[in-house]
């Protein structure tokens, strides 16, 4: 995809990138896809796929107690427990403000790690990693961002969030709708957002600005980026998924360089589509 080649002119040491449609099919990449970045905030999507899967084998259930007084699995999994960004201190009753929490996502890993009597990190590997075939991506610490990956990885992990085979896809369908709508909160790196609209794990898009997706990604789009320079983001409109990784930080040079290259993603999906197609 010719527009991926925007990537070229981001200030960004090394990067790497990929488009899959729905089909699991590669639309077009960019960069060393082999190469293995730090995800930082992008390991929440594993993360909470492992914990969906949690759900579903019955190991945990989503409206059982996990956290703070009040909280629930489904509250962590949608930033509303309460619990503070980086530390365990409860700075809101549960289900009241989406305060963006890395604590509540190693609250969610203990919390699935003592219900199945397997460290959380294994438990990734075993139900998430190893089923996919993503055997460079291993979690090394904190489910809410100690994850390295490759896009070649993130390829397989794009096409199961689009065509889920591990999940049911009514799972992956409640997982990527807004949970507690309404709750207003900060975005980090983009401010308050009102609503600051969530699933279980997933962040959506809805009609937040700024925001680090495009301007024409549809409001259904899925995601989540990461401190680390990365991105994965789902559109069901374009029937398809966008992952970047870079080795750069995040910064002023993504708020300025990520919207345009999805904008151009999606009007090359588009017209790749042809007239009347979607």
């Amino acid at each position: 995809m010719q527009s991926l080649r925007m990537i070229e002119n981001w200030p960004v040491p090394t990067a790497a990138a990929a488009v899959v449609r729905a089909d699991g099919t590669v639309a077009g990449s960019y960069g060393p896809l082999e190469h293995r970045f730090p995800l930082a905030s992008v390991t929440k999507l594993i993360a909470a796929y492992a914990a969906l899967l949690a759900v579903e084998e019955g190991a945990v259930e989503l409206d059982e107690p996990a956290g703070p007084e009040g909280s629930t699995v489904r509250h962590l999994l949608a930033h509303t427990s309460g619990l503070a960004f980086d530390e365990q201190r409860t700075m809101a009753e549960p289900g009241t403000r989406r305060l963006y929490s890395n604590a509540g996502f190693e609250t969610l890993g203990d919390h699935i790690a003592r219900a199945t009597d397997i460290p959380f990190p294994r438990y990734v590997r075993e139900a998430v990693l190893e089923p996919l075939g993503m055997t460079a991506t291993e979690l090394t610490g904190s489910p809410a961002k100690d994850g390295v990956s490759t896009v070649a990885d993130l390829i397989r992990f794009a096409a199961e969030l689009q065509a889920p085979r591990l999940l049911a896809s009514q799972t992956l369908t409640e997982a990527t709708s807004v949970v507690f709508p309404g709750v207003t909160g900060v975005l980090p790196a983009y401010g308050h957002q009102k609503p600051n609209d969530w699933g279980l794990g997933f962040e959506i898009r809805d009609g937040k600005a700024p925001h680090w997706t495009g301007s024409t990604s549809s409001p259904r789009t899925f995601g989540h980026f990461g401190q680390s320079g990365t991105f994965l983001w789902v559109d069901p409109e374009a029937r398809a998924a966008c992952i970047a990784l870079t080795d750069r930080a995040f910064g002023p040079w993504a708020v300025e360089a990520w919207p345009p290259l999805t904008d151009a993603v999606l009007a090359e999906l588009r017209g790749a589509a042809g007239p009347g197609q979607p």
